[in-house]
């Protein structure tokens, strides 16, 4: 593969970043502690030497203790922030990788390709260069600022990724029998092929502890076909190492099964292939894939069909430990010809239902597995199926599947006056909805076992943190479920999987939660925290997923502000940019959404206030739970204030209107959240984006603060 062949979508100019003095300066500063300074050096063409003593006079702080975990677990973070500065070629050649790694992580790690907008921006080759003079003076400027404002802070005292050596810290509290299935994805997996190297163990013996101590029995690993059996054909490259990730899935699952859990595959089945791939399955080829040269699996073509369940057959025959398996067939990916986001029209599928062709994936999959282990589960989850024609998708599923739908789809909002509704990922707004209610009404009369979907911990709303406090909205939805008959929990997405915070209410009420973790004096103050976060929580402004995947709120304080328009799109949880419309969508005015985001942020500070002053009422013992509590408290005021600033900043810009007082509180709130991250590890990360920031972007927030307050002047 070549890296012409990576794809390229619109390719707009880059952005610049005028807050620094020099482009190279802008890549040395995004990449310092995350890669090796001799990398960096190769990369810029330039020598070690230079590239230390550029990084002294920019102030930067030499910390490279966590350069091999950066390698492993944290590449998108590194993706993402060299995505506007580097061409591919340097890209690669900082990450170390070939074409092909860069290719699958694009396509396969969590819709990575979507988060970046679809596009590679054309960046032009970023060397380094000697400063002169007036380069000179505003890196001078830089140092001194970043000594004024961040020499004086406490010292860092909790590591990113230091998360990973405090697990198995979870008392065992008696379950309580709810719920039968408690299913959740691993808090600190790498997401795209973690099969491949054993050494990234995505579910160590410390978090199953953990898991298990707080009453969860199974967990989820994304599993794509090809690459653990050879279902499209033995000699096919896609599946090369397929034996070495099965060995591996082998292994995980016994493991798994020690502590008394199961492991699911997650399945989002037929992948789409390149063009290439189809030069010996003609027949096979479907329409194209959206902007990843790249084209769906015909499931019209009967073989396809036979080879898939063979395929699963083959897999559950492999592994009998493996628990179960979950599908969707209505994603982002291209499982099929009619798959959510086709555009062109294959001859064969266009005559055909599109409930006919989601069926009869599910089904192959649900045969495959029953003949090879009548014991795995399958699961077949309804996201993004129609209602008009959901039922009938439903009349075909075989008895053996259980069916499984998000709690709180379509359920109707109100954010201030203007009505919208849920598609998912909310925590905001407690489910079940009347779609849930209506499908497992469905599933039940026909005998199938019913599964609710939740977000319990985060949720795109704010996952930049382990939990979101807000325990009463939690405890409504799970009693609302139980009062519906649900008897099976999927507890997360590749989000909310830490092993705590909300989870707990599984097994304990907020009460007991609160007298348990704060003692009694503490208790009282806590809950009444806990009761006004669930107040402002419930406000979020949701309809649809506009507001989860694009507005600020998962970024926070990082997130640039521009003095200029930049023209661009916001993305799914990649780039918010300064796409206000993007960020409230069609649905809410620009009046509306400024205001609720004000009302969210001022009324959390509220409950921040509170728990502030219950620090003194805690014992030396309960101290560490409120400080992990006020931890969590404090980012989210960070994140919800900043997401309204920003508001008003791009409101403000563009009516021209003096914005100097919106830009020094957002330096502020960098600041403020760079201290917090510095003393807990989980602050910023999330599995499948990693960390949304590392501690030089708040620098750099500063930094772009005060270039944007001299624009200002200047104007």
């Amino acid at each position: 593969m070549n890296v012409s062949d990576l794809p390229s979508g619109t390719a707009p100019e880059a952005l610049r970043f005028e807050h620094f003095p020099t482009r190279w300066q802008a890549a040395l500063w995004r990449n310092w502690n995350l890669i090796a300074p001799e990398r960096i050096a190769d990369v810029l063409r330039t020598t070690e030497e230079n590239i230390e003593t550029a990084a002294m006079e920019l102030g930067l702080v030499h910390d490279d203790a966590e350069l091999q975990l950066w390698n492993e677990r944290g590449f998108l973070t590194i993706i993402r922030r060299n995505w506007e500065l580097l061409p591919y070629e340097q890209l690669l050649e900082l990450l170390d990788w070939p074409p092909e790694k860069l290719a699958f992580v694009l396509k396969e790690d969590d819709f990575m390709w979507g988060k970046m907008g679809r596009l590679k921006p054309r960046c032009e080759a970023v060397y380094y260069a000697p400063l002169n003079s007036e380069e000179r003076r505003e890196t001078a400027e830089i140092k001194n600022l970043m000594t004024e404002k961040f020499s004086s802070l406490p010292e860092r005292t909790d590591r990113q990724f230091s998360f990973l050596q405090r697990y198995e810290r979870h008392k065992v509290v008696p379950p309580r029998n709810d719920f039968d299935l408690k299913l959740i994805y691993s808090y600190s997996a790498v997401f795209g092929d973690p099969l491949l190297d054993e050494t990234l163990d995505p579910y160590p013996d410390a978090l199953l502890a953990d898991y298990a101590a707080i009453g969860v029995n199974a967990v989820w690993l994304p599993g794509t076909l090809y690459t653990l059996v050879p279902w499209l054909g033995e000699n096919e490259k896609c599946s090369e190492n397929w034996h070495i990730r099965l060995d591996n899935l082998r292994k995980l699952a016994k493991k798994i099964n020690r502590h008394g859990l199961k492991l699911f595959l997650y399945m989002n089945e037929p992948r789409c292939m390149p063009d290439d791939f189809f030069i010996n399955h003609p027949e096979w080829q479907g329409v194209a894939a959206d902007n990843l040269n790249a084209f769906a699996m015909c499931t019209s073509s009967g073989t396809l069909l036979q080879a898939l369940e063979k395929g699963v057959e083959r897999l559950c025959r492999e592994v009998p430990e493996l628990g179960g398996i979950f599908t969707i067939t209505m994603s982002e990916n291209q499982t099929h010809c009619k798959s959510r986001f086709h555009k062109a029209v294959c001859p064969r599928c266009a005559i055909r239902p599109v409930a006919d062709l989601v069926a009869e994936v599910n089904c192959a999959i649900a045969a495959g597995a029953a003949r090879g282990n009548p014991l795995t589960r399958v699961i077949s989850w309804n996201w993004a199926w129609s209602p008009e024609w959901d039922a009938d998708v439903l009349a075909k599923l075989p008895d053996n599947v259980t069916l499984m739908s998000v709690s709180e789809t379509l359920m109707e909002t109100d954010c201030l006056g203007i009505k919208g509704i849920v598609h998912d990922y909310s925590i905001s707004k407690v489910g079940p909805g009347s779609t849930a209610l209506r499908i497992w009404r469905m599933a039940r009369e026909r005998g199938l076992r019913i599964t609710a979907k939740v977000q319990l911990n985060n949720t795109w709303e704010i996952s930049a943190v382990p939990y979101i406090p807000v325990p009463g909205l939690i405890e409504r939805h799970l009693k609302s479920l139980k009062d519906a008959g649900v008897t099976d929990l999927m507890l997360s997405w590749t989000l909310g999987g830490y092993p705590g915070g909300n989870l707990e209410l599984l097994n304990s009420s907020k009460e007991e939660l609160a007298l348990r973790k704060f003692g009694a004096k503490a208790a009282p103050e806590v809950l009444k925290a806990w009761e006004v976060f669930d107040h402002a929580f419930e406000k979020f402004p949701l309809n649809g997923t506009s507001q989860l995947y694009t507005a600020p709120q998962n970024y926070g304080p990082m997130s640039l502000l521009w003095a200029k328009p930049t023209g661009r799109r916001a993305t799914m949880i990649g780039f918010p940019f300064d796409d206000l419309i993007g960020w409230r969508g069609d649905h809410y005015t620009e009046d509306i959404f400024e205001e609720v985001f004000r009302q969210i942020s001022e009324e959390w500070k509220c409950g921040v206030d509170i728990l502030q002053r219950t620090e003194h009422l805690s014992t030396a013992s309960e101290h560490e739970n409120w400080q992990d509590l006020m931890n969590v408290a404090e980012t989210i005021y960070c994140h919800f204030r900043s997401t309204y600033l920003q508001i008003c900043f791009v409101r403000r810009r563009d009516s021209g209107k003096d914005y100097r007082e919106i830009v020094s509180e957002e330096e502020a709130l960098a600041i403020e959240l760079y201290q917090v991250m510095r003393r807990d590890s989980r602050i910023g990360f999330e599995a499948s984006n990693h960390y949304f920031y590392v501690e030089n972007d708040f620098k750099e927030k500063v930094l772009n603060c005060r270039s944007v307050l001299k624009y200002c002047i200047r104007k």
